[in-house]
């Protein structure tokens, strides 16, 4: 799920309300970004979709996406550890690990406050 912080006035559907707390789908998404741009969903599926292959496959050569007033996705190392289970109580050996990681650029957080 996707935490919406953009909520148009003009919309009269619930998932546009603005100044409160909602969460949109992938669906939800798309028909607000071709609601928005004008075009038509296919079009906003297809370019939905572009984007996020562009970010996944940016970050799985280790590099970063900056948008500028949006934030920057990067990829964030996480150490290999010792971890205990929970059931049984016995140590287990965690592995290092590569984890996405989202920092919000100055426009995003300005318009949330």
């Amino acid at each position: 799920m996707i935490w919406c912080w953009f909520a148009a006035p003009k919309q009269t559907a619930n998932f546009f309300v603005p100044h409160e707390r909602f969460f949109v789908n992938k669906t939800e998404l798309i028909d607000f970004i071709s609601s928005s741009a004008d075009i038509s969903k296919a079009a906003a599926s297809r370019a939905l979709e572009a984007t996020i292959d562009a970010v996944r496959t940016t970050l799985k050569k280790g590099d970063s996406v900056s948008l500028v007033g949006f934030g920057t996705f990067a990829v964030g190392k996480r150490a290999a550890r010792i971890g205990r289970n929970p059931r049984t109580g016995t140590s287990i050996k965690i592995k290092a690990a590569k984890v996405p990681k989202f920092r919000p650029g100055k426009g995003l957080r300005d318009h949330l406050n």
